[in-house]
C-alpha cells in the first residue's frame, strides 16, 4: 500500500491542478459512479502524470475523501457568498431562499444520487450536521430580529436541520415546477415559526 502523500505545497499551480483533478473527478463520477473510478481515468482525462497525481493523492479513498470535503466545503462557501452583504435580516433571508431554489435548479446532485447512490448517501450523511450549523450561522441575524420582534426563542437548531432536510428532500423527491412556489411555502412556514408554535421557552 503506498505511502500518504506528502502534503504539498498549494502555490497557484498546485492550486490549479488540485481543482482540475477534482473537476475530473466529479465528472467521471458523475458518469460511471465512485465504484468504477479510477486513478489512470482521473490521469488521462486530467492530462497529467500518475506521479503528478500521487504528488496530492495517496489513493483512489483518498481522492474520493478530499472530493467530499471538496464539494461541501464548495457549497458552503457559496452560501456565504450568496447572503454577504445583506444587512437587513428580511432580505438576508431572503437570499438564503433564493440560494436554496438556485442550489436545487442547478445541482448535479441528483444525477450523483442515480449514479452513486452509496457514495451520494455517505456524502449527505457526512455535511448534514456541519451544512445545518452553516445555516444556523448565516440566519443568526435574522433569527435575532424574529426572536425580538415576537419575543419568543426560536430553536436555531431545529430550523437549520429542516432546512437542510427540505433540500436533501428535493434531491431525492423532485417538486419540479412546485418548487417555484419555494418562496411562499417557506415563508408559510415563517410564519408559524413566528406565531411561537415551533419555539423553544
Amino acid at each position: 500500500m503506498r505511502a500518504p502523500a506528502a502534503p504539498a505545497k498549494l502555490n497557484k499551480r498546485s492550486a490549479d491542478t488540485i481543482a482540475k483533478i477534482l473537476a475530473t473527478t466529479e465528472e467521471i463520477i458523475l458518469r460511471s459512479g465512485a465504484e468504477r473510478i479510477s486513478i489512470l481515468d482521473v490521469c488521462q482525462d486530467s492530462g497529467i502524470s500518475r506521479g503528478t497525481f500521487y504528488r496530492y493523492f495517496s489513493s483512489q479513498d483518498d481522492l474520493l475523501d478530499a472530493f467530499s470535503r471538496h464539494k461541501r466545503d464548495q457549497f458552503h462557501a457559496r452560501l456565504i457568498e450568496a447572503t454577504a452583504g445583506y444587512e437587513d435580516p428580511d432580505e438576508r433571508f431572503q437570499a438564503v431562499v433564493r440560494f436554496i431554489d438556485d442550489y436545487l435548479e442547478r445541482s448535479r446532485a441528483r444525477r450523483l444520487l442515480l449514479v452513486a447512490p452509496e457514495y451520494a448517501t455517505r456524502w449527505f450523511q457526512r455535511i448534514f450536521h456541519d451544512s445545518v450549523h452553516r445555516f444556523q450561522d448565516v440566519l443568526s441575524p435574522v433569527f435575532d430580529t424574529w426572536e425580538e420582534r415576537r419575543g419568543i426563542v426560536l430553536d436555531r437548531e431545529l430550523i437549520g436541520e429542516l432546512i437542510v432536510r427540505f433540500i436533501l428532500s428535493d434531491v431525492l423527491v423532485p417538486s419540479g415546477a412546485d418548487r417555484r412556489n419555494l418562496m411562499r411555502r417557506i415563508e408559510r412556514f415563517v410564519v408559524m415559526l413566528l406565531s411561537g408554535r415551533v419555539a423553544r421557552r
